[in-house]
């Protein structure tokens, strides 16, 4: 179903990494719903009191639902976007985490610098993280979570 949105952008990307766009906002989105629907229905706004600890309400909502979401992503990337990847789901998987873990130390340490040394506004500053974890992301995923046997993860566009 995605591929059927790709040849107007065919001219600009590769099929994997058009892909690899979609499947991404489209996991982004589930993320907000999610976490939207767990903040504000599930917790109610309200601390969770877990007896040895308590955790405010828009933190508990992002641990809650960062394992659902990490499971989604995983999933469309393991069968939407890098589909000729030969390695075992137990592999990549763990792979996959380690990559979301870089991922999640470079916006931290990308924020901290831009806001915090260069005193750069945190809006463009986590846009332009954005961009380079994105970028990131995809080679890691392609190159090392997903990887090919062959020369790449070549992938054909549809009727070829």
């Amino acid at each position: 179903m995605v591929d059927f949105f790709y040849p107007p952008f065919r001219r600009y990307m590769p099929l994997q990494f058009f892909r690899y766009g979609v499947t991404g906002v489209a996991n982004m989105a589930f993320d907000w719903v999610l976490y939207f629907l767990t903040f504000h229905f599930l917790l109610q706004k309200e601390m969770l009191h877990l007896g040895f600890v308590t955790i405010s309400s828009h933190i508990a909502a992002m641990f809650i639902v960062f394992p659902v979401t990490f499971m989604s992503g995983f999933l469309l990337q393991k069968y939407v976007t890098f589909t000729s990847s030969e390695l075992r789901g137990k592999v990549q998987i763990v792979r996959y985490l380690s990559v979301v873990v870089a991922n999640l130390l470079l916006n931290y340490a990308g924020l901290k610098l831009l806001v915090d040394f260069l005193h750069i506004f945190p809006t463009p500053s986590k846009m332009i993280v954005t961009v380079v974890t994105t970028l990131f992301s995809y080679f890691s995923q392609k190159s090392f979570t997903f990887k090919t046997s062959g020369s790449g993860n070549s992938i054909q566009t549809p009727g070829t």
